[in-house]
């Protein structure tokens, strides 16, 4: 079967694109592959532990199950495109260096994608909130304490 190339139109980590790409392309492959933006991770390719999250219009998705022609027109951040108010570290990649929440790192950039999904939706986010919030997140170091940390305290740094 021959998968067609589409044109696709969107806005990366701020700068506006375009692009030619194999319709089968999924939203990761783009992001990695055709872009070259290593931080989104493929964990489990079905969605279910949060490595390969990004912010599509703002919202969090598994880019694993979402393909790439179904950015057209819309605005993708990955972890590259998250920066602080003079283009240094965010404040949750802050807190979670501080808080030691980053160990072999590989679930760190889905983590941080949730936590500021969360944040953005839900400023005032409860400590419950944000164990909601990060359910999706799988961490093989087990360092959940430590992120769940980090996340709290980045909501004083906002």
């Amino acid at each position: 079967m021959l998968n067609a190339i589409f044109k696709l139109k969107c806005t990366v980590n701020g700068v506006k694109i375009e692009r030619d790409l194999d319709s089968s392309r999924t939203l990761l492959e783009f992001i990695r592959v055709d872009l070259g933006l290593k931080g989104t991770k493929e964990g489990c390719g079905e969605g279910e532990c949060g490595s390969c999250l990004v912010l599509v219009d703002g919202k969090a998705v598994n880019s694993c199950l979402m393909m790439a022609v179904q950015l057209q027109g819309r605005e993708l951040t990955t972890i590259e495109g998250l920066k602080g108010r003079e283009g240094g570290l965010h404040p949750l990649q802050k807190t979670f260096m501080e808080e030691g929440a980053v160990q072999c790192g590989f679930c760190i950039p889905g983590a941080i994608i949730a936590a500021e999904a969360l944040l953005r939706e839900n400023p005032r986010a409860t400590s419950e909130d944000i164990k909601r919030g990060l359910t999706g997140n799988f961490c093989r170091c087990t360092g959940y304490e430590k992120i769940l940390s980090a996340v709290e305290k980045s909501k004083s740094c906002r």
